[in-house]
């Protein structure tokens, strides 16, 4: 991993060197270029909500920042760009919940199966300053902070040769999970085999059948033309897991408080484009991915929630972390039963 690390870190300082150039040329000799990276296609809400950040950004401070932003791992995979906006390397990037609870444990109840009873309650927990605030700043000391986050729908299963409607379909199965230990748990529990790894490599695994299945949003079928080998798509609605903006922290306080202000204003600006343009890229995903031959299935969910429970009581032990997730619950609309 640390020599993948100073691999990426030597291509970075080519890019970099590249931009300098650039900008010399047509920029006054103030000019900062800000890198930002991402795991996702050209036509994926975050990338799109990415380039808005961009436009914002560089018409707001009359283009003394140079935002540059680089989809489809061009920069590593997510785990090494999350890795180097901690060293400075790469300024701006986007990491998913799952990940970034390996650098701080307030984010890891995010990670719980069945944790929100349904997207209204996801949302308002995600838009409360009060719960996220604290948790954006958690990671300072690794070097980094959230910025505001993607929205990232929910989590269901999808397999190459048949489709998983109950816990049992699972057993035997090579499932690719994010790179989180609370996700490689669940998998566990629910009689799956964990197979993590970057998102970059679900394609070739699925094709070449190193694993049997995965799990992700509908937009994984198509942006990243999972559904070619991945026919059956089930909806156990297991995870509502989001995507967060993350920023070197030292980056971030250098900055003069105007510059600042833009920054952190523009990121709750992309918060509300992304998450208005979700539903509907979700919707042209489930159209598109029938017309590749993928079929949708609607199992039942309670065998698979009961399965994860336990889950639920282990990481409550701690109690930084059960009073977080008594936070979270507090949040749920008042009819809820859960």
């Amino acid at each position: 991993m640390k020599k993948r690390i100073k691999m990426l870190a030597i291509s970075l300082a080519l890019v970099t060197g590249l931009s300098t150039v650039g900008c010399s040329s047509t920029s006054n000799d103030d000019v900062r270029v800000m890198r930002v990276a991402h795991n996702q296609g050209e036509e994926h809400p975050i990338h799109l909500a990415l380039k808005e950040f961009e436009k914002i950004v560089e018409e707001k401070t009359e283009n003394k920042i140079d935002i540059q932003v680089y989809p489809n791992e061009l920069l590593g995979g997510q785990r090494e760009a999350v890795e180097l906006t901690q060293t400075g390397a790469i300024d701006i990037a986007v990491g998913s919940i799952s990940l970034l609870e390996s650098f701080n444990k307030a984010y890891s109840v995010f990670n719980l199966p069945y944790l929100f009873d349904s997207t209204e309650h996801y949302h308002s927990v995600m838009n409360d300053v009060d719960i996220m605030d604290g948790i954006y700043d958690s990671t300072r000391e690794s070097g980094f902070v959230g910025l505001t986050w993607f929205d990232a729908g929910s989590r269901n299963m999808y397999t190459t040769d048949k489709p998983i409607l109950k816990p049992e379909d699972l057993k035997g199965k090579k499932i690719r999970v994010q790179q989180s230990q609370t996700n490689i748990r669940m998998m566990e529990l629910l009689g799956g085999s964990a197979t993590p790894m970057s998102f970059g490599e679900v394609y070739t695994a699925l094709q070449q059948k190193v694993i049997d299945g995965a799990e992700n949003n509908e937009l994984a079928l198509t942006n990243n033309k999972h559904g070619e080998v991945a026919k059956h798509y089930s909806y156990n609605q297991h995870a509502m897991i989001p995507d967060i903006l993350i920023m070197n922290s030292k980056l971030l306080e250098s900055l003069s408080e105007e510059h600042r202000k833009i920054i952190l204003d523009a990121a709750d600006e992309i918060n509300k484009f992304e998450v208005d343009a979700w539903e509907d890229k979700v919707n042209e995903a489930v159209k598109q991915s029938e017309e590749m031959g993928v079929k949708f299935y609607y199992p039942e969910i309670e065998p698979f929630k009961e399965k994860v429970l336990p889950l639920h009581e282990e990481m409550t032990q701690d109690k930084e972390i059960k009073i977080l997730y008594d936070k979270i619950q507090n949040k749920a609309p008042k009819e809820s039963t859960k």
